[in-house]
């Protein structure tokens, strides 16, 4: 009795079994069938996603759908954030009933073709998973699912697990072992790490070569090979192997996976300021990513700040803000934006845009560049601005010390500037990579320029600073930015007082180099400022005249900021009345000095009326009659317009209708800009 009553039971939970299996069938036949005519990131993916988890909960098409959905319109880190508890529990199930598939994968051409829907899956739930971690920062767990891929032992790694941990450790090489289980304790020990998984992966191809070529044709691995050399590129740009670094490049050239970008990028770094912009510009040609940070449109305005064209640079920074919206990127390109406009004189504009750019919520993807990079470019970029509103004040106002007005708004300024100036020290004196970031003034992974650079370091130190770039000569391979670390001795012998030992380095730097004069006004503009500073201390009016006439022809915006007493020749024409006559006398308060002489810079100033407007026309030359500065603005009452033509005469851009209330002023130069 008791062993017909076992069978029983064991017929009646075999019927069971049996029939939840076959309900287990249907289900998922109903879910593939529904899935085949859906799109993984259409509209009806995400409704579709759930009712293909109440169908069956055990199969990870559900999750699937829900988490690449999400995955796939995450803008931010709280998008992402969403994204991974579907995606997690896909990939667990998915390994969970395809363990064995995963790990015979490559055993046939045919055993391969049954799974090939399956293993595609997979790869997507484990890219979108490894994005979304990596894209909030993540990298422990990026790590994880790279392991994971590399246990099943793949014959071919189409996840590129290999290059993209040493990818992960490079972005994160400034961490240490305590931070992170993957990395080592410097970022030697770290890049070392980096390159070792590359060359992991080059072997990996080559072991499983006869198997590839047997399974799919000869050639196969190559592109993999491709993946793992783009990212050894990378390495050796930061580590200076420049040879290395070429040699790759070449080899994804010719296999048709070179990035623009990257190479760009690596002309910057060598002082090719013309590839750079070349490369730069082909690589922003492309249809720009929605989710992440297009890198050429941050670096080319920082080329166009070089070649003293700050004005394209605000165009450039302007496209990109309207092509990607508040989406990750926008932080960078309002940095850009700001940058552009500290050199074009707008320190109004570049202030609100500043302010945009440290108010934002910036993600880093796509990108080595991290978040400690565009905390540190923020607050230099604030520290440079603060330094540029008191000169500007300065400069406009030459007896400022007796307005009572100007002395409390210079003292606020200042104080900001001790707080600036302690945190962009503190961050300095914290980056382990300081050297290779900020001290060798050009690097690939470096978000600020040359420029910027003498500000964080200028006042610490001369002594320490002169002798680390004479080291740099003898061992820099850079020839083209030699003159970059000469250039910078000088100027630091200028801040110890060594005005002459200054002087013989500028005279030699001036005519013993041969520079790109197109892309290198910057350099030039600071190589005359010194050679102004130096003859203008030594008294020979002659030569100090002659130098700021090529400082004021290839970056007047600089005078701007500066302490030179400008030579000027004024012409004024048209309207005279209460009204104009108000506006030249607020402008001869400026840091500038009238006079008939010959080698004074020339400037001819034109009052019309257009309607209740003001109309001014300007036009300037160099001493030799080199035309610099031609622009037109309105304006309706005197207040601040003498000023205000007083930067514009020094290439200042603008809103064309300008008006004195702050607010109105932002306003418009927000919407006009400097391309007016």
């Amino acid at each position: 009795m008791r062993n017909i009553l076992n069978i029983f039971i064991l017929l009646l939970i075999t019927s069971q079994a049996l029939q939840a299996q076959g309900t287990y069938n249907v289900a998922r036949y109903e879910i593939n069938a529904k899935r085949a005519v859906t799109g993984i990131t259409s509209a009806d993916a995400l409704p579709r996603s759930r009712e293909f988890i109440r169908l069956d909960s055990t199969y990870y098409v559900g999750y699937m759908y829900e988490g690449v959905y999400k995955y796939d319109h995450a803008a931010d880190a709280i998008g992402f954030r969403q994204a991974i508890p579907a995606l997690e529990k896909a990939m667990q199930l998915i390994e969970k009933e395809n363990a064995y598939v995963f790990k015979n994968l490559y055993n046939s051409s045919t055993y391969y073709a049954q799974y090939l829907n399956v293993y595609n899956d997979y790869l997507q739930i484990a890219r979108a998973l490894k994005e979304c971690y990596d894209n909030i920062e993540m990298p422990d767990a990026v790590m994880r699912i790279l392991d994971k891929i590399q246990s099943w032992n793949f014959v071919i790694d189409y996840m590129d697990s290999y290059a993209i941990k040493a990818w992960t450790i490079h972005r994160k090489r400034f961490y240490t072992h305590k931070d992170y289980a993957f990395l080592g304790n410097t970022v030697a020990e770290n890049e070392q790490l980096a390159l070792n998984w590359c060359y992991k992966g080059l072997q990996k191809i080559e072991i499983n070569k006869s198997k590839i070529d047997a399974l799919f044709g000869p050639y196969q691995s190559e592109g993999s090979k491709l993946s793992i050399y783009h990212y050894m590129a990378i390495l050796h740009s930061y580590l200076k192997n420049y040879d290395s670094c070429e040699y790759y490049y070449q080899i994804l050239r010719q296999g048709g996976m070179m990035s623009q970008n990257n190479y760009g990028s690596l002309q910057l770094e060598i002082g090719k300021f013309e590839q750079a912009t070349y490369y730069y510009g082909l690589a922003k040609s492309y249809t720009m990513g929605p989710k992440s940070l297009q890198e050429p449109y941050y670096y080319l305005p920082m080329l166009s700040v070089f070649s003293g064209n700050a004005k394209e640079g605000i165009t450039t920074a302007q496209e990109a803000i309207q092509k990607s919206g508040s989406t990750p990127g926008y932080g960078w390109y309002n940095l850009a934006l700001a940058r552009s406009y500290l050199y074009n004189g707008q320190l109004d504009s570049a202030a609100v845009v500043l302010n945009k750019a440290a108010q934002f919520k910036e993600i880093h993807i796509g990108t080595t560049l991290t978040q400690e990079q565009y905390t540190f470019t923020v607050q230099l970029l604030q520290l440079n601005l603060l330094n540029r509103q008191i000169a500007q004040i300065k400069f406009t106002d030459k007896r400022w010390w007796m307005h009572p007005q100007q002395i409390s708004r210079i003292t606020q300024l200042n104080l900001q500037k001790m707080v600036q100036t302690y945190m962009v020290a503190t961050q300095v004196a914290l980056n382990p990579e300081r050297e290779r970031i900020i001290y060798d003034l050009f690097c690939g992974e470096s978000t600020i320029t040359y420029d910027e650079a003498w500000t964080a370091v200028k006042d610490f130190s001369p002594l320490y600073f002169i002798d680390w770039f004479t080291k740099r000569l003898e061992t820099d391979t850079r020839k083209d930015i030699h003159r970059y670390f000469e250039l910078w001795i000088a100027l630091l012998q200028l801040e110890r007082g060594k005005e002459t030992t200054a002087g013989i380095l500028l005279e030699k730097i001036l005519h013993n180099t041969t520079l790109d004069t197109e892309h290198e006004k910057l350099f030039l503009a600071r190589l005359y400022e010194g050679l102004c500073v130096y003859y203008n201390d030594n008294g020979s009016n002659s030569d100090y005249n002659y130098y700021i006439n090529l400082l004021y022809q290839f970056y007047p915006s600089l005078l701007t900021y500066s302490t030179l007493k400008v030579p000027i020749q004024l012409n004024v024409s048209g309207i005279d009345d209460n009204i104009t006559q108000q506006v030249i006398t607020d402008l001869q308060k400026g840091n500038i000095k009238i006079t008939d002489n010959t080698q004074a810079i020339k400037t001819n100033i034109s009052f019309g009326r257009k309607a209740q407007w003001y109309q001014v026309d300007i036009q300037t030359n160099t001493s030799s009659g080199t035309p610099v500065v031609q622009q037109t603005f309105y304006f309706k009452k005197a207040d601040g317009v003498g000023s205000e033509l007083l930067l514009r005469l020094f290439g200042k851009g603008g809103a064309v209708a300008w008006e004195a209330d702050p607010a109105m002023h932002n306003t418009e130069n927000k919407k006009e800009g400097a391309n007016k």
